[in-house]
């Protein structure tokens, strides 16, 4: 991986700055490689989930990343134009801008659940700011690592974009290189690890976690709405998503109505769920028997779990299947309200006052993404004032995440920085911010800001302190 890392860092001087048909080039090399082998993906993720939702995988991977590539072709001209800024009145005529220089080799450790776009959208954005790439794709979903070694080999020159794949010593390897920039997407645990290594270096680092993603249901909005909002979305790749609502919050007079609501949107999208092709599976035995345990742990703390099973069927470690549940009434120190699920489980808690609902969110870490049902303007406002998310959405869930001109990336607990967009191609650029002298200016300065100094520096300083 040194070697490999030397290699691009070689090639990234000799030919950086990238013009903009090379970058163009670059990405449109993407863009045909995903939508070439969109069928091969499919096939993949299938392998490593033992089902994948073929119509989520197409919408919440392929299309999605596809836009993302697209998006970047679109404004890349404007993007790397330089931007001039205005300089302080008393260094007037001289000049200012900031140009957009790319930063060299980026690192990319991607995530299983959506072992595609979570590393190939970031390689868009590096891409896109004109940097050379190596891709570390996660272990556990195998069949998908190899599929993008094998495409990105096909596609790109090594001394462009590498993948290396291996378990977690290799990851931890990998972190430890002297890249440019890492961008690394998974759980806190290991992104704390990821950071302590790149210390060593100094290499910045980008950071999307996780965390407990709250849902607040305002009392006067339509449970029914919301209600198929959440579970819908919490149940995309059965709920093994970053930013899937990780718990509810709704008003003590309208959780049993919400509880209701929730199953029947739930009876409508699925008349089964074991043999549904548009249910997901857990990505593996270990997950599934996490979520068994989180289960059994909140109803031997006495809360009340509600499993939804229209057709009776069989949901066991075997069938890689772990039903939809709700948890209501359960303490805050279950491992369900401590942990971030990702799987297809939904605690309902209830508050009195949304003073109460607020102090309950910032008493942990700030979430990923904040879901908040009002039509109240002003309410919605005043929500926003008093928490710090990594993003929210208003009325909805996870759509943020679709929008290519909002950052996309946590705060605190949830992780740090951000990409997606213009964003991205920020991320992996450094703004190098140019003062251009003029010849007044410095002739100027030259009497005045320079030993040895005189009255007149003297009544310049005090002037400008005024």
């Amino acid at each position: 991986m040194k070697n490999l890392l030397d290699n691009q860092r070689a090639h990234f001087l000799q030919s950086s700055p990238q013009p903009y048909a090379a970058r163009i080039d670059a990405l449109t090399r993407l863009e045909t490689m995903v939508k070439t082998h969109e069928a091969d993906f499919i096939a993949a993720l299938h392998q490593d989930f033992g089902r994948r939702a073929t119509t989520e995988t197409r919408m919440l991977e392929l299309m999605m990343l596809l836009a993302e590539i697209r998006h970047c072709k679109s404004h890349l001209k404007r993007w790397m134009k330089p931007k001039k800024v205005a300089v302080d009145w008393y260094m007037r005529p001289s000049s200012a801008k900031i140009i957009y220089q790319p930063l060299g080799v980026i690192g990319i450790m991607g995530a299983w659940n959506y072992p595609v776009s979570l590393v190939l959208t970031p390689l868009a954005n590096a891409l896109a700011a004109g940097n050379c790439a190596i891709i570390k794709p996660s272990e556990l979903a195998p069949a998908t690592s190899a599929l993008i070694a094998r495409l990105i080999g096909a596609t790109f020159s090594p001394a462009q974009v590498a993948v290396v794949e291996g378990g977690a010593d290799v990851a931890a390897e990998f972190a430890a290189l002297p890249f440019d920039h890492i961008i690394f997407t998974g759980s806190g645990r290991i992104g704390r690890k990821v950071m302590a290594a790149a210390v060593e270096h100094l290499t910045p680092v980008t950071l999307e976690l996780g965390g407990k993603s709250p849902a607040i249901v305002h009392e006067s909005y339509d449970v029914n709405d919301a209600a198929d909002k959440i579970i819908t979305t919490k149940l995309w790749n059965a709920g093994q998503t970053c930013i899937a609502p990780d718990y509810v919050l709704a008003h003590e007079s309208r959780r049993d109505a919400l509880v209701a609501a929730i199953e029947t949107s739930l009876a409508t999208r699925f008349k089964n769920v074991v043999a549904n092709s548009d249910y997901s599976h857990m990505i593996n035995a270990g997950s599934w028997w996490r979520m068994n345990d989180i289960v059994q742990d909140a109803a031997a703390q006495g809360a009340r779990v509600v499993a939804f099973n229209p057709a009776n069927e069989l949901a066991d470690e075997a069938s890689g299947v772990f039903l939809p549940t709700l948890l209501l009434d359960i303490p805050d120190d279950a491992r369900a309200m401590t942990e971030e699920l990702f799987g297809p489980i939904l605690p309902i808690k209830t508050y009195k006052t949304m003073d109460d609902a607020v102090a309950y969110i910032n008493q942990n870490d700030r979430p990923l993404a904040l879901y908040y049902f009002d039509n109240d303007n002003a309410r919605v406002d005043a929500l926003l004032a008093r928490t710090t998310a990594g993003g929210v959405v208003v009325n909805d869930c996870m759509l943020h995440d679709a929008q290519h001109n909002l950052p996309f990336g946590g705060v605190g607990g949830s992780g740090m920085g951000a990409y997606h967009g213009h964003v991205g191609f920020l991320t992996f650029s450094k703004q190098t911010g140019v003062f251009m002298q003029n010849r007044i200016v410095a002739a100027v300065l030259k009497r005045v800001m320079k030993p040895p100094y005189n009255v007149w520096t003297e009544r310049m300083i005090q002037f400008l302190m005024r």
